[in-house]
Parts: structure tokens; C-alpha cells; sequence
């Protein structure tokens, strides 16, 4: 059957894209646990991760008792979420499925959490309007994203400029990151939002540590890569202008990411 998705194809790069998440996934452990507590994640409540990746927030909150079900658009991160599931003993309901596409009835869970996974999602208002609709009426959203002017936001605009242009449509994802951007997105649905912020600190013994890391665990820098290997001179000075960027977030052998929370209570 043919999909009335105009971004399917989109979706199905991203999917293979993110595929080789998982190593990188382990730096938003601490993050995830920050999230979960910033959301007032409670015994009892039920909670959906959506753009799961491998795991992390979802099991943070089966850790503090929520009754917690996953979806992710990649295959093999789930795989690595349900290992690690196993190994923290909990039990997590994990699903295949799209953030603009909920596999989920109606007024379903009190918390929907995000985690720098729906910010990927190319029409933010379909996304946000399905993570109202399996929330029931006084329900939360907690969300982390990643701020354009700071690094991570800086590094997916300077990704786009070296790659292929999207399709019509879809939205840059550190817009998500903008509090008068994540408002109005809200608005319709949902109780003005509350913000904090913060900082991933990411190990690296080197920068070119770092680029070597993100040049195989981060899918959009892996393409990337792969597009310029044939043409060494375009690839040499891409690595040069991605090493400046990251030198100035390069402190005591960590590059710092600043991230945002938000969460907001729907209406």
C-alpha cells in the first residue's frame, strides 16, 4: 500500500540516518534523568516516550515507577532500548511508529515526554498535535531540545548548509529550541509553557576525538562525510570549519551542549 505521507521518503532516510544513534545516546543519560525529574514523573502515571532512540528517559521513568510505553521511527535503536530495558529490569512497552503518527488512542497518559527525538519530526504542528491528543486534559508535555544559537544548534545549521536541502515543508529542528517558537506551538493546546535550561557535557580527550566520534555515531555527520569522501579538498576544509565551531564549546577536555527543557500542561 502506497503511504499519503508526502514525507515518507523523508522519514524512511531519517530512520536508516539515526540508526547509529546508539553510542551517542549514553552522553543524554544525564540528561534524561533531569528530564524525568523536571517533569515530576510519578509513581502510577502513564507515560509515553516518544522518539524514544535507545531508551533513556523511558526507563529513567519506569525506574521511578511510571507504567511507561515507547515509540521510535528506528528500528535499531529500539532493539538497543529493549537490552537496555533488561538490564535496568524494567518493564517498557516499545513500538515502531512516527511522532506525527501516534500509535495511541485518545486521552491515553498523563505525561508525554520528548527527549531531542520529536525536534525531528518535519511538521512540528502535526507532532505537537498528536502529543495533545493521547494526552488526557491536565496531562503534561516535557520536552528537551536543543537551542539554535548554541552548539547543537549550530552544528544542524551548519550540517544543512553543506547537505542537500529538504523537502518543502519541513522545519528546521533547533527552532525547537527557541521558548517564543516552542510557545506559539503550544498555544493551542496547552497552558503557557515553563523553561530551564542546561548543559550535556560531552568527553572528548581531543576535538578531532570529538569529530571522529560524531563522524561515526552521528548520522547526519556521517552522511555528510560520506557525500565529500570522493572529493578530499571539500571534505578537508568541511572538518576545518566544523573544528572551528566546535573549539569554542571545547572546555577542560568536554564539549558543552546547552539544551532547553520545557513543559506545559494541556488544556
Amino acid at each position: 500500500m502506497t503511504s499519503t505521507d508526502p514525507f515518507a521518503g523523508f522519514k524512511a532516510r531519517q530512520r536508516e540516518m539515526w540508526s547509529s544513534f546508539a553510542p551517542t545516546a549514553i552522553f543524554t543519560t544525564p540528561v534524561a534523568g533531569r528530564l524525568v525529574a523536571f517533569g515530576g514523573v510519578a509513581a502510577g502515571e502513564q507515560l509515553l516516550d516518544v522518539g524514544t532512540g535507545t531508551g533513556v528517559v523511558a526507563i529513567t521513568a519506569a525506574r521511578a515507577g511510571a507504567q511507561v510505553k515507547a515509540v521510535d521511527l528506528t528500528p535499531a535503536l529500539l532493539e538497543e532500548a529493549r537490552h537496555n530495558a533488561r538490564i535496568a529490569r524494567v518493564d517498557v512497552e516499545w513500538q515502531e511508529g512516527d511522532a506525527e503518527a501516534l500509535p495511541y488512542p485518545d486521552a491515553s497518559f498523563d505525561v508525554v515526554t520528548s527527549e531531542f527525538g520529536h525536534m525531528f519530526a518535519p511538521r512540528p504542528d502535526v507532532a505537537i498535535a498528536e502529543m495533545r491528543r493521547v494526552l488526557r486534559p491536565g496531562g503534561r508535555v516535557v520536552l528537551a531540545t536543543w537551542p539554535p544559537e548554541h552548539f547543537v544548534g549550530r552544528l544542524f545549521a551548519f550540517i544543512a548548509r553543506h547537505s542537500p536541502a529538504p523537502p518543502p515543508g519541513a522545519m528546521p529542528p533547533p527552532m525547537w529550541g527557541n521558548p517564543a517558537i516552542v510557545s506559539e506551538r503550544l498555544a493551542v493546546g496547552f497552558e503557557p509553557p515553563f523553561f530551564a535550561r542546561g548543559t550535556m557535557h560531552f568527553p572528548a580527550l581531543s576535538l578531532d576525538h570529538f569529530r571522529e566520534f560524531t563522524e561515526h555515531s552521528v548520522g547526519p555527520m556521517q552522511n555528510l562525510v560520506a557525500a565529500l569522501m570522493a572529493d578530499p579538498d571539500r571534505l578537508a576544509a568541511m572538518r576545518h570549519e566544523y573544528m572551528e565551531l566546535t573549539r569554542a564549546y571545547y572546555i577542560e577536555n568536554t564539549v558543552r551542549q546547552d539544551y532547553l527543557f520545557t513543559r506545559a500542561v494541556a488544556r
